[in-house]
């Protein structure tokens, strides 16, 4: 699938790609509402409704990942009610084969991800996975969210890397067309990010269903 000796940086995304997206589905469509509700004497469809458009509008903005943004909007310790639910943080199947399997092969490997630091801190030490890379850059760091082609400008001059040497692998679409249109090479998608949901339709992204298709020929 990969022609190996053409790459040499593998970038990653973290949620929905080297972890399972179930954490922070829950979390924002399920765990926060409910919280949410019960502070305002509403049920959770109630809270939903309410809280859903409020989401959506936030889409690909940094604000939409940050949590202190959210803790302020909702009056609510957003940070702590992740860790509530810290126990369904997971990678999905085969990441660490496959982070060790680059570390093996020599390729440079950076972490890639709009989480904010602190709820990465707990991520990263919760699955263990941090010693694996070269560079960890998060989006709140740089000051803009991947979506955005500042954010790409932005990281180049933070890390040093050749977009035609560069393999690159998320499970946001946009991100992906982002990150091709500032030049990086090659792009693949995530089939099932979200270990509770089915997987998603084919798109202009090659969808990998497992980690280990990437080294078949």
């Amino acid at each position: 699938m990969i022609n190996w000796d053409k790459i040499e940086t593998v970038m990653l995304d973290l949620d929905g790609t080297l972890l399972d997206l179930h954490f922070d589905n829950y979390f924002w469509q399920e765990y926060l509402p409910e919280c949410w509700g019960q502070r305002h004497d509403m049920d959770i469809d109630s809270a939903k409704a309410a809280l859903i458009p409020r989401f959506k509008s936030m889409e690909g903005t940094l604000a939409w990942y940050c949590l202190d943004y959210w803790s302020d909007e909702l009056d609510l310790d957003v940070f702590g009610l992740k860790q509530d639910v810290e126990h369904l943080i997971k990678t999905r199947p085969y990441t660490v084969e496959l982070l060790c399997k680059l570390n093996e092969m020599g390729k440079e490997i950076i972490l890639v991800t709009n989480a904010q630091e602190k709820i990465l801190d707990v991520k990263l030490e919760k699955t263990g996975i941090k010693k694996y890379f070269d560079f960890i850059i998060s989006a709140h760091e740089l000051g803009s969210p991947k979506e955005h082609s500042k954010f790409w400008e932005l990281l180049s001059n933070t890390v040093q890397f050749s977009q035609e040497k560069t393999l690159f692998i998320d499970d946001n679409l946009t991100v992906l067309q982002t990150a091709q249109d500032y030049g990086i090479r090659y792009l693949l998608s995530i089939a099932r990010p979200d270990s509770h949901l089915p997987e998603r339709s084919p798109t202009d992204y090659f969808p990998i269903k497992d980690f280990r298709e990437i080294f078949t020929d």
